[in-house]
């Protein structure tokens, strides 16, 4: 695939007022999820509920692509019609998630670095036929005492830029997200310096690897307040920081940044989105790329009653959607 044409499939991921589903989730989160609602996690329930998300009327309306697991990317609907193309029928991307996790960083207790190069050339060409055109890799980085250190965000940063370079070499789309989590104390100064740090290092990762920006979406963590700190900015304080980050580190070329809702409310995570498209014009479009803020309230309805209980759920998916949808053209009231 040219560059002209993974450029145009990233500006679709971004196009106004859309944003992207997350239901990426490993067996293993997915069975943590459901054992929360008190359903059980066996292959037909994860592909029926799935099923429920991907088949929400209207959609496509709100949401431009989807990344799927492997096991989601294989599976069909209850009627036998692939997963994929139910989605490209309705205008939605597939996208696939592609890294095996983060993993102790050798050396470096406390820190971690995403595993999965080994392999990945093939898995891509794969995942490409089976319909995917773009994909997505999380980096974890963990803020603490001496944390994190300059070797584990470089360690991150290179298997962030090799992956990228090898989905642009099959003709996908690299979604890369260095997630800065909000696991700790720290405030959001400290959140700013790690954030800005880790984009810095990322992007000169990704020129090192000859990575076409053009043809690359970043997902992006907020510059936020440790869940755990005594003073939890404002909304404000989140979308001033977290833009003024991103402009001092984030090329204007990229065709546009996604954020991920990392443990934030639902509310807190449209709220957030919606105040920084509110004080733009911004360099690229901002929008999301949510799992939690998207599902949860949709799963807790299906959970009370799986076979009855679909169109209610679907109505909390699309209702999801639109409000994030509203929030990355800087459109959405509560009261909306």
């Amino acid at each position: 695939m040219s560059i002209e044409q993974l450029a145009e499939t990233a500006l679709a991921m971004v196009a106004a007022g859309k944003g992207i589903i997350a239901i990426d989730e490993s067996n293993n989160t997915i069975a943590k999820r459901f054992a929360g609602v008190g359903v059980e996690s066996t292959e037909e329930h994860r592909r029926a509920y799935r099923e429920m998300l991907l088949t929400t009327p209207g959609l496509g309306e709100h949401i431009s692509g989807a990344i799927l697991y492997d096991e989601t990317i294989r599976q069909s609907t209850a009627a036998g019609v692939p997963f994929t193309k139910v989605m490209m029928d309705n205008g939605i991307i597939p996208g696939i998630k592609v890294d095996k996790g983060p993993q102790p960083l050798a050396g470096f207790p406390g820190e971690v670095v995403t595993e999965g190069l080994d392999g990945l050339r093939e898995r891509l060409k794969e995942y490409y036929q089976l319909g995917a055109r773009f994909a997505k890799w999380r980096a974890v980085i963990n803020i603490g005492e001496d944390i994190p250190s300059g070797s584990c965000i470089e360690a991150n940063s290179h298997a962030l830029a090799r992956y990228a370079a090898l989905c642009q070499e099959q003709g996908l789309v690299p979604m890369v997200e260095p997630e800065v989590l909000m696991d700790g104390s720290h405030d959001i100064e400290t959140c700013y310096e790690v954030t800005e740090v880790v984009l810095r290092s990322l992007f000169d990762a990704l020129y090192q690897q000859n990575v076409m920006l053009e043809g690359t979406i970043l997902k992006a963590s907020m510059v936020i307040s440790g869940k755990d700190c005594d003073e939890q900015a404002s909304v404000e304080e989140v979308a001033e920081s977290t833009l003024m980050c991103l402009k001092s580190t984030v090329p204007a070329i990229l065709p546009g940044i996604v954020f991920l809702s990392g443990g934030q409310s639902d509310e807190d995570a449209t709220a957030h989105l919606d105040a920084m498209n509110r004080m733009g014009p911004n360099p690229w479009p901002l929008s999301f790329s949510y799992g939690r803020a998207m599902q949860s309230a949709a799963l807790k309805i299906w959970s009370q009653d799986l076979a009855n209980n679909v169109a209610k759920a679907q109505a909390m998916v699309h209702e999801r959607a639109r409000d994030n949808g509203m929030a990355a053209l800087g459109k959405w009231s509560k009261a909306a």
